[in-house]
């Protein structure tokens, strides 16, 4: 290895392999996570807000290995989903229609949903029962939002977690180069679920909710971790929806997805073809991002 690697946002030279293969041979009965948090310490790799980037070093760590520029120890515990191995909890909905004007419904809330407590159980439950995608667990940096009416009744819930790693069209959009994405693909986030509750038919809720949650989102994002938010993106399956909320909230649709997922490396695995909404959060975001 001669030249500098770039992984997890991270320039790797080869001196720095070398100490991690050093690390990893003075330590041989050390654990991967034991491994990775070290390396987070000794590197002093945090977020914005301090907290030990433990899992980015982790993931780090099996890149290289399967580069084959480190050899890590043997798995310990095969690898589960923590989130979809946890029992379903049953939930008993209140399933009275709601079909009113969005007046009618009083003033609205947006809340976080933190990851302990009823809330919690109730965002999962919702997105596994009702959203067509249903709810695995996040994977990094994420926020989660329910909306209640006057009366504490539930009625959308959304998700917003790691970007795509490469999109043509938002990536055309935004103009940068692929060392710039890398260096600030941190700053996007995907609205990966967005759900209105079935029995729930407001005209523009759905638009009122996306707005109000955007208003608070990159500030939410910077107490968090530390850094805020510049664009946000989702995608649409064109086949099964027609982005209408999206549109009415001035989304701005950019193009469109190939038909690939994000794992098909030899065009062989077919995906719907989903609209690339994006949505900025200030001004000047081609310049914020294109850096």
């Amino acid at each position: 290895m001669t030249e500098v690697l770039q992984l997890q946002g991270r320039p790797l030279s080869e001196a720095d392999v070398k100490n991690i293969r050093h690390l990893i041979a003075g330590h041989p009965e050390w654990s991967r996570r034991r491994i990775s948090e070290q390396l987070a310490e000794q590197w002093n790799w945090r977020n914005g807000v301090g907290q030990l980037k433990d899992m980015a070093a982790r993931s780090l760590l099996l890149k290289l290995d399967q580069r084959g520029l480190v050899q890590l120890p043997a798995r310990r515990f095969a690898p589960t989903n923590r989130m979809r191995s946890q029992p379903v909890e049953r939930l008993d909905w209140e399933q009275s229609p709601i079909h009113c004007s969005l007046d009618c419904l009083g003033p609205l809330h947006v809340r976080e949903v933190n990851l302990e407590g009823e809330e919690q159980a109730l965002f999962v439950g919702a997105l596994r029962a009702f959203h067509y995608l249903g709810h695995g667990g996040t994977v990094g940096e994420n926020l989660r939002y329910v909306v209640r009416d006057a009366k504490d009744q539930p009625l959308a819930f959304l998700l917003f977690g790691s970007a795509a790693w490469k999109c043509q069209d938002r990536d055309r959009f935004i103009g940068w180069t692929p060392e710039q994405r890398q260096r600030n693909l941190g700053l996007l986030t995907n609205n990966t679920r967005f759900l209105i509750l079935p029995w729930v038919k407001v005209p523009g809720l759905a638009s009122w909710t996306l707005a109000a949650v955007l208003r608070r989102l990159s500030s939410d994002w910077q107490r968090k971790y530390g850094h805020p938010i510049t664009l946000v993106e989702t995608f649409v399956e064109r086949d099964r929806f027609a982005g209408t909320a999206y549109r009415a909230a001035n989304w701005k649709k950019v193009g469109q997805t190939t038909g690939r997922t994000r794992q098909d490396r030899c065009y062989s695995i077919q995906a719907p073809v989903k609209d690339i909404y994006l949505y900025p959060l200030g001004r000047r975001v081609r310049e914020k991002l294109a850096v």
